[in-house]
């Protein structure tokens, strides 16, 4: 049985003229397994079909750490335009891959019990609807700007504070700074106290000479009490000393009774 070739695998040749025409990168020693100039354009021309520098690499035999040094060498301004080239087509060639892919569907072999029955094709409507919303956003972006770059994200930003700023005006909405925002809560908390104060003074004009005396002892008492527990708690603090520390009444300590022997024991109890 012959092997069928995978077409996500298969490469092929670079049509004549797509690539631009290069001048390899003068090289000081030449060495039969180095970047000689048929290994340069063997890479290119490879690097145009995957779109891969990695794979690039590997179908001429060399390391990506030796492509990327070969380009940074004096001379080889030809070879890093051709190289973007390359990148480009490849980039272009892929894109062709996915839409073969989305339209076409990708074979799949079927398999039952380790034996190969048929084959059966493979439909992604994922990526479908991904080329669809990027190649006709208009249409299928749900309405929404797709792959924004930086310019245009700051002039939809312009855009969107000028047309704020003009619905602003139109209804007469001004912004309050957050000094305004303080003096305003200032003058209402100023209107309440001035209010509480007026409540009370005319509270306090319709109470008799009687009862005002006994709110004026009611008052003393009232101080001298929280003065005199002031105190003792901070005598006791002083004797006491401690974050912790409980004020413990004067007296001899009483000992607690300790508990009655248990004769009844349960499941549930620790221990049994």
């Amino acid at each position: 049985m012959t092997r069928r070739k995978d077409s996500r695998t298969t490469r092929l040749p670079v049509p004549a003229g797509e690539l631009p025409p290069f001048t390899p990168v003068p090289r000081q020693c030449a060495r039969h397994d180095g970047w000689t100039p048929e290994r340069q354009i063997a890479f290119i021309e490879a690097l145009a079909d995957t779109g891969s520098v990695a794979a690039a690499c590997k179908a001429v035999d060399m390391s990506t750490v030796g492509a990327y040094h070969l380009r940074r060498q004096p001379g080889a301004e030809s070879f890093r335009k051709a190289w973007l080239a390359a990148l480009q087509l490849g980039v272009a060639r892929v894109e062709d891959v996915v839409m073969d892919r989305a339209l076409n569907g990708v074979e799949e072999p079927l398999y039952s019990y380790g034996k190969l029955i048929g084959t059966r094709t493979r439909y992604n409507d994922r990526l479908l609807m991904f080329i669809l919303r990027n190649r006709a956003s208009d249409r299928f972006a749900e309405g929404k700007p797709k792959a924004m770059n930086a310019v245009d994200k700051m002039e939809a930003e312009r855009l969107k504070k000028q047309w704020r700023a003009e619905w602003e005006a139109e209804h007469g909405i001004r912004h309050v700074s957050a000094a305004e925002v303080r003096a305003s809560i200032d003058r209402k908390v100023e209107e309440v106290r001035h209010r509480c104060e007026r409540e009370h003074a005319a509270k306090w004009a319709m109470l008799g000479e009687e009862t005002r005396a006994a709110w004026a002892h009611y008052a003393a008492l009232r101080d001298a009490d929280l003065a005199a527990a002031d105190a003792a708690s901070r005598e006791t603090l002083t004797r006491n000393p401690g974050p912790f520390t409980e004020a413990v009444p004067p007296g001899p300590r009483v000992p607690l009774p300790e508990p009655e022997p248990r004769t009844v024991w349960r499941l549930t109890d620790e221990g049994w």
